[in-house]
């Protein structure tokens, strides 16, 4: 009787060595043997162009609950538009409340608000010079974050002829 087999996608070529982080997602191929380990040939060649990921650590696992748990509430911060938009003024140069709060067009007290709350999940830091409080992004990997977010969204949407 047949079963399905689930295959994180590999690529060989990669420096990420799985693909399961990266296509959040497995390919299912139906097999006449539950023995089998290794995915058709054909599953291989037609995955192995979907990675391209420029990380240098391997995943190794798939995530535990718990920090899978941290990671939503983490990516649910990221869900207000107006957080974004202190995100990117930040990520152009270091500011204070009411500078940011004029570039993006919202009230000081609104302002400090959404960064009371991306410092919270730690995306943004400050440091006080003087009398001047003066706000950024919390590290590169922020940034990164921002960067990469902002790239895809500014990619074409016909990379993928079969979606």
């Amino acid at each position: 009787m047949p079963t399905s087999k689930f295959w994180p996608v590999v690529s060989y070529g990669s420096k990420l060595g799985h693909g399961l982080a990266v296509n959040f997602g497995c390919i299912v191929a139906s097999m006449t043997s539950e023995h089998s380990t290794n995915p058709p040939s054909s599953v291989l060649s037609e995955t192995q162009s979907c990675l391209h990921a420029e990380s240098d650590l391997p995943i190794q696992q798939i995530l535990s609950l718990e920090k899978a748990q941290r990671m939503a509430e983490f990516f649910g911060v990221l869900g207000d538009p107006n957080r974004w938009r202190i995100l990117s003024a930040l990520a152009l140069q270091s500011m204070r409340v009411r500078d940011l709060a004029e570039a993006v067009e919202m009230t000081d007290s609104a302002v400090s608000h959404q960064l009371r709350i991306l410092r919270t999940m730690r995306l943004v830091r400050y440091v006080k010079q003087g009398r001047n409080v003066i706000y950024c992004l919390k590290d590169q990997h922020i940034f990164n974050l921002y960067r990469e977010a902002s790239e895809h969204l500014d990619e074409p949407d016909d990379l993928n002829p079969d979606d």
